[in-house]
C-alpha cells in the first residue's frame, strides 16, 4: 500500500508543479496565481497592465480593486501603484521603460479587502 501511494505521488507530482507554472495570457502577457484570482501582466514602455480573473480565467470586473506591483527592472526595484481603467484591467506607470516579461510580485487588495500575492519569476 505504502509503495502504491509512493509511485502515486511521484507520477502526480510533474502535473501538481506546472499547474502553477507561469504562462501567457489571452493579451500577451505573464499569467501567473494571485490567491483566489488569475492576474496577467504585461510591460509596454513605461506602462504597466494587470488583468484580473478567476481561477477559470473568466473577467473579474478591477472596479473597487487597488494593487501595487513590485518590479525589478534593468536591475532596480521599482514600486508602481496600480488603479482601475475598465473591465478587469489595473495600470500604472513605470519609472523606467520595458517591454522584458516582468520580475517582482504584485499585491491586490480585493473591494471585501481581502489580499492577493503574485510573484513573477
Amino acid at each position: 500500500m505504502k509503495r502504491r501511494l509512493v509511485l502515486t505521488t511521484a507520477l502526480l507530482a510533474p502535473s501538481w508543479a506546472w499547474a502553477h507554472e507561469p504562462r501567457v495570457g489571452p493579451h500577451g502577457g505573464t499569467l501567473v496565481d494571485a490567491g483566489s484570482y488569475h492576474i496577467e501582466i504585461s510591460l509596454k514602455g513605461t506602462l504597466v497592465e494587470v488583468y484580473i480573473s478567476d481561477t477559470a480565467d473568466r473577467p473579474v470586473p478591477a472596479a473597487g480593486f487597488k494593487g501595487t506591483a513590485i518590479l525589478a527592472i534593468d536591475g532596480t526595484s521599482h514600486r508602481i501603484v496600480l488603479a482601475p481603467v475598465n473591465g478587469n484591467l489595473l495600470i500604472g506607470q513605470s519609472p523606467v521603460s520595458s517591454n522584458d516579461p516582468p520580475k517582482g510580485a504584485v499585491l491586490l487588495i480585493a473591494p471585501d479587502g481581502k489580499t492577493a500575492q503574485a510573484k513573477l519569476n
